[in-house]
């Protein structure tokens, strides 16, 4: 008797996975423009604050309650201070010293911290099949990072200190996933959660971004507001529920992966945008890459 497939070879994850891998492959390019004229934090506070408006109306439209109760408003606060505060700020910073192409491609290394924080705190095993396929995907994104790092303008002290505020990120990332595919989590309806962690994590900007950036500063050129619009309700409140979705279906070990495709979904958009010229570099490091990802998804048991 064959063995039932693996859960996330299912339509139902792998669309919404393809989905989020789609959407986040090419705001990377949207954040940059971003950063053009107004401070970071102040591009963070707006972007969730527009993203949790959206989210909690649309647990109201679905009927869900927005009432976490004080227990959940807490849980909310500490997910929206990892994921929307900390995550986001150094990722948005991280661009002003290096490529978004670096950004992205140091960002697929949440896979690791994603399977040792899952491990330590949910008890979750990687599987033999999993690991190979990881290793396998990061050997890919090592000859990305090596083909970016060639091509980067910037000196080594202002590369350096890119790369150090994308992996706080993936820091953040990685603790707000793990929080995200927790019991305390799934005791509340998943829109609601999103939505006030969204709106929490923005005020917590905002006062940061006052405090260190001073007055609001907004961006009316017509780019600033569609790539705003485009980061709140696709970049934020879609891919956020889909991807945190995931990490309770798959775990966060598999949902991860989108981190590593994205920097190739990335590549594909900048080749169109902005003329990016594939290497062999480029193009072994994403075949191996996609290699992985076909070899972890079909893992049967990748969480144990």
């Amino acid at each position: 008797m064959n063995a039932p497939p693996p859960s996330s070879s299912r339509l139902s994850v792998l669309i919404p996975f393809a989905i989020v891998t789609l959407i986040w492959g090419t705001t990377w390019i949207v954040i940059r423009d971003q950063l053009a004229h107004v401070p970071p934090s102040w591009s963070v506070s707006y972007r969730f604050a527009l993203a949790g408006i959206v989210m909690l109306g649309w647990a109201k439209l679905r009927g869900e309650s927005v009432n976490l109760g004080a227990r959940g408003m807490a849980f909310a606060l500490a997910l929206g201070a990892m994921q929307f505060v900390f995550n986001f700020n150094f990722v948005y910073r991280a661009e002003q010293h290096i490529t978004s192409g670096v950004v992205a491609i140091v960002f697929a290394l949440l896979l690791v911290p994603n399977a040792i924080l899952s491990r330590i705190f949910l008890g979750q095993r990687m599987g033999r099949q999993l690991l190979i396929g990881s290793a396998i995907a990061i050997a890919g994104v090592a000859l990305l990072f090596v083909r970016e790092a060639r091509l980067s303008p910037v000196g080594p002290a202002e590369a350096l200190t890119g790369i150090a505020l994308a992996l706080a990120g993936v820091m953040s990332a990685s603790t707000a996933n793990v929080m995200q595919a927790s019991e305390t989590a799934k005791r509340y309806p998943m829109a609601a959660m999103i939505g006030w962690a969204m709106l929490l994590g923005a005020m917590v900007d905002a006062g940061f971004a006052l405090i260190t950036s001073g007055p609001p500063v907004f961006d009316w050129r017509p780019s600033y507001l569609a790539g705003l619009l485009y980061l709140a309700v696709l970049g934020s409140a879609l891919s956020f529920s889909l991807y945190f979705r995931l990490i309770r279906e798959i775990g966060p070990a598999k949902a991860a992966y989108t981190s590593v495709v994205i920097p190739v979904v990335a590549m594909f958009f900048s080749t169109i945008f902005e003329n990016y010229r594939w290497s062999l570099l480029a193009v072994a490091g994403a075949v191996l890459v996609l290699a992985g990802l076909v070899v972890a998804l079909r893992a049967r048991r990748p969480n144990r």
